[in-house]
Parts: C-alpha cells; sequence; structure tokens
C-alpha cells in the first residue's frame, strides 16, 4: 500500500527584516512534526518559504536603496540559511516572487470573482503598513497627538483608494457550521474560542486589491490592482503543490493536514483562507494550530530594547540539539514562554546531561567494561531481571512509548510528548540503581547481563522515538548501540508482548567505545551550573 500523504507549513516569512528566534520556533515544531511522521511511515510534504510582496517590502527595500526584488532576493537567502543552519528537512521552499506562485494567484481571483465573490468599489479605512492589515476604527486606540495605533502597537494611516472586495460578510454562516463540523479545526482550544466569537460578532467585506503602489501579484484582467498581501501570501499553500493544476501533488497532499502558524497570524488562517477556498470552490486545511510567544529574560522581544534572539548566536553558544530540545521542552506548545539562561542550562543539565545522557553512558561503559565490548546476552535470566515493578516499567514502558507519544504529536503537545519520554528514562535511571549491575558482575554475571541488555534496549527504543527532536545526538547514540541506519524508524521498536523480537538489540553485536552525547554546560555566568 502507499504510504499516507502528510502535508505541513509554516507561514511564510516576511522579507523585510532577518530571522529571529520566533521563526526558527514555528519552523522547529514543524521539522519536529514531519521527522516524527516520515519515521512514522508517512509521505510526508514539508514546506517554508518567504513572502515577499507588499507595502512594507516596498519601504524597506527604498530604505535600503535597492529594488524590491533584489532586497527580497537577499533577505529570502537568510531564511534559507536558517533552515540549513538548523538543519530543518523542508521538502520544499516556496517564494511568493516566483512564477508558479503568481500563477496561482491570479487562478484563486479568478475562481473566486466567477463564483460571484469580487466586486469593485471603493475603500476608505485605516491601514497599518507594518501588520499589512486593515482595522476598524472600535480596535484602535486614539493617541493624544491624534494618532491611531492597532492592538499590535502599529500605527494606522487613513487610506482611500478604489478596490476590489471579496464577500467575507457572506461567508459567516458557513465558516461558523465548518467549525461546528471540523472541532479540531482551530487549535490550542482557547484560540479556536477565540475565532469563532470574532466571527460571530460579524464579518465585513474585505478588501483585497490596492492601487497606492505595486510591489505585489497583479489583479488579472485589472494590471492597475495588485493582490492585497494576505490573499497572495495565503495561496502559497496550494502554490507549492502547482496548483491550479489540481492533479499531481495537489491530489495527492490537499488538503494540508496541519498549517502551523503564529497566534498574531490566526485570523488570516482561519477566518480568511478557509472563506477564499470555499469561494474557489476548493477544501479548506485540516487544522490550524497557533502557537504562542517568546519573551526574554521576562521582557517583551524588540528591536527598540536590544533583546532580540538571535537563533545563530544561540546555537553556537548551547549546541543545536540542545536548542531544539529546549524550545520545546520548556512550556506547553501553545501557551507564551520566557526564554533565559538559567532555564536553557537548568534542560541542558539536568535532563539531558543527568537524565538522558548518563543513562545512556553509565550503560554503555559497563556493557564495554564488563561484556567485551558486545551486546550482553540476557540467556535465560532475562525474565528474572525484569521480575520487579521498576524493571517492568523501564523496558516495557520503553515499547508503549510510541503509542502515546503518537497521539500526543498529532495535538502537537511537543511538551507532553517529551515528559512522556522522560518518565521512561526516568524509570531506567531507577532500576540502574535498583539493580546495580556491578554488584552483579561478581555475584550473577549472567544476571548482570541480563539487566545491561533490558537497559541497552530500553535506550534503543526512547532513542528511536527522540529522534525527530534531537536528530544528530540520537544518531551519535544509536551508532554507539551499533543500530543499523536503516532500522530506526519507528516500525523497529520492540512489540510490547515479546522482550526479544527480530527488532532487538542483537547480543554478541559489537558495539564502538561509548562517547558522551550530551555534556554538562559549564555556565561562565554564574560559575559552573
Amino acid at each position: 500500500m502507499p504510504a499516507t500523504p502528510y502535508y505541513l507549513t509554516t507561514p511564510i516569512y516576511y522579507v523585510n527584516d532577518a530571522p529571529h528566534i520566533g521563526h526558527a520556533y514555528t519552523t522547529l515544531a514543524c521539522d519536529v512534526l514531519a521527522r516524527f511522521k516520515r519515521l512514522d511511515g508517512y509521505d510526508v510534504k514539508f514546506l517554508t518559504g518567504t513572502d515577499e510582496h507588499g507595502q512594507k517590502v516596498e519601504k524597506s527595500a527604498e530604505k535600503a536603496g535597492v529594488d524590491p526584488q533584489s532586497f527580497a532576493d537577499k533577505v529570502s537567502q537568510n531564511f534559507r540559511s536558517l533552515a540549513a543552519f538548523m538543519k530543518f528537512s523542508n521538502d520544499d521552499f516556496i517564494r511568493t516572487t516566483e512564477p508558479r506562485h503568481i500563477q496561482a494567484c491570479q487562478a484563486m481571483w479568478t475562481r473566486m470573482l466567477d463564483a460571484g465573490d469580487i466586486y469593485l468599489d471603493n475603500y476608505g479605512g485605516w491601514y497599518a503598513v507594518r501588520d499589512e492589515a486593515f482595522y476598524g476604527e472600535d480596535e484602535l486606540t486614539k493617541q493624544p497627538d491624534g494618532t491611531r495605533i492597532a492592538p499590535s502597537g502599529a500605527e494606522v494611516e487613513w487610506v482611500e483608494e478604489p478596490s476590489y472586495f471579496f464577500k467575507l460578510s457572506a461567508w459567516e454562516d458557513k465558516l461558523l457550521a465548518f467549525y461546528d463540523a471540523n472541532p479540531d479545526f482551530i487549535a490550542p482550544q482557547s484560540r479556536r474560542n477565540e475565532v469563532t466569537s470574532f466571527v460571530k460578532g460579524g464579518l465585513q467585506d474585505l478588501s483585497i486589491s490596492r492601487t497606492t503602489f505595486n510591489w505585489g501579484v497583479p489583479v488579472p484582467g485589472d494590471e492597475d490592482h495588485i493582490f492585497y498581501v494576505w490573499l497572495d501570501a495565503l495561496t502559497n499553500y496550494i502554490s507549492a503543490l502547482g496548483f491550479p493544476d489540481e492533479q499531481g501533488e495537489y491530489a495527492k497532499y490537499w488538503p494540508a493536514d496541519l498549517h502551523m502558524v503564529g497566534k498574531d497570524i490566526l485570523r488570516f488562517h482561519a477566518v480568511y483562507w478557509p472563506a477564499f477556498l470555499m469561494a474557489a470552490g476548493l477544501e479548506p486545511p485540516k487544522r490550524v494550530f497557533a502557537h504562542g510567544w517568546w519573551t526574554n529574560e521576562g521582557q517583551k522581544i524588540s528591536k527598540s530594547l536590544g533583546n532580540v534572539i538571535d537563533p545563530f548566536e544561540l546555537v553556537e553558544k548551547y549546541g543545536l540539539d540542545q536548542v531544539r530540545f529546549f524550545l520545546l521542552r520548556e512550556i506547553p506548545f501553545g501557551n507564551d514562554g520566557d526564554f533565559s539562561h538559567s532555564a536553557m542550562v537548568g534542560r541542558m543539565n539536568s535532563e539531558l546531561a543527568n537524565d538522558y545522557g548518563n543513562l545512556a553512558q553509565r550503560v554503555l561503559s559497563m556493557i564495554a567494561k564488563n561484556c567485551d565490548g558486545r551486546v550482553p546476552d540476557p540467556k535465560d535470566k532475562l525474565v528474572l531481571s525484569v521480575d520487579t515493578a521498576p524493571t517492568l516499567g523501564a523496558i516495557i514502558g520503553s515499547r508503549e512509548l510510541i503509542g502515546r507519544v503518537r497521539e500526543l504529536m498529532d495535538r502537537q503537545a511537543f511538551h507532553d510528548a517529551l515528559e512522556a519520554v522522560w518518565e521512561v528514562i526516568r524509570e531506567a535511571n531507577r532500576y540502574v540503581d535498583q539493580a546495580a549491575p556491578w554488584k552483579l558482575k561478581k555475584e550473577d554475571p549472567e544476571k548482570m547481563d541480563a539487566v545491561l541488555y533490558v537497559l541497552a534496549e530500553t535506550i534503543r527504543n526512547v532513542t528511536i522515538v527522540l529522534q525527530p527532536f534531537m536528530p544528530d545526538s540520537c544518531s551519535k547514540i544509536l551508532d554507539q548501540l551499533s543500530v543499523p541506519t536503516d532500522k530506526r524508524s519507528f516500525s523497529h521498536l520492540s512489540s510490547v508482548d515479546n522482550l526479544m523480537d527480530e527488532n532487538s538489540l542483537v547480543p554478541g553485536t559489537p558495539l564502538p567505545k561509548p562517547e558522551g552525547a550530551f555534556p554538562r554546560f559549564q555556565d561562565d555566568e554564574a560559575g559552573a551550573a
């Protein structure tokens, strides 16, 4: 049977500035999920890219003294460089200045126009260039000097121009019916409540073209107008699948299984985008997940405060897998979180070095020292070695783990998935202390072999499950267990029913000299951590 397709996307990132921790965080979450699904046997397509049109880009290019395309080329490359540096496994990188994207946008427009959902009128309204969004008077805060500020903090200006409109007001009941029929469409639940409340408050028709600048996709049949940047940007999710050709990748992967977004752009993805798609006679995505924002040592991150977190610097300081782990372990995904140096070092030293790293290091070192550097043979003592609850918890916990983690990953509960893994790691460490294999060397060497086998097998199962989060470190540990590279998918996890099966470690297999995967971090800022 062909593998089940799975399509997930990041938002496409706006090219008016350099990548920061927020961009890395969203793409990391998608990367971990994409890697997880591939290991679970899915045919995955993972998309990211850059949003390159709009007044904000035009103004940024002007300020830099270059034309918009040259500016977009340079900044888009910065996002590609971040993806390579963080070892993200995206299958495609879409740019909204590409011909394939422009063709898809114009096809979307034509379908919406033909359906009677677009009309020409004049527009007057408050517009925030920074947000590329229009706001109603009731959403703005009036300042003492008369200026108005959007909820995002951006200044707005009054704009009047001819504009094409999308009949969003006609989609209120249809959207609410869609949300009711698809309760998992918006996550987490608090965001779903937010969106339904917004839609129930009444929808206004949406201005979807501009004439006061020209850096954008031309409207088909009326090139005095260009696309409103959000109609342009959202279409990337299908332009990357070859739309308007509805065969090939589009037929295979659409509707998307997951759009991952920041909470600030949820409205565009959960209200405008499904309405655009349904107007064009296309299916909406299956799920939109809106995650929270990071602060830095308790402060809101902003360029003016000079506390923007550079992902390149973060990885150089702490290590790639350590950063990947921390960002998805520190807070429940969907909530806001605070980045702090002490929290980062605490996670690295307690959970990575002390718990997981120490488990692998001491078990592999005991095997190297006491078992001639080969996978021990449990012989008939295997059953004896698992006759107490902690032992059963260690080995059976590691074999049941994938079912628990799979369900949590499908809910994007990364923090909880890692906690499930750590429950097994902590149980295995307790078993090491309880079974005391160093004592068994003299008292009962066969039982020692069985104990070390159970522990090595537990480490193998746990490490296979952890690969999406920390691919390099897990690869290093699996190498030290001599697990072949073609036997590291979830289909090679041991079954719960048999203590040894065709996927388990093979007794007698020679193992390389063990090396630590997670060294303790020496905290220069506060002495030894």
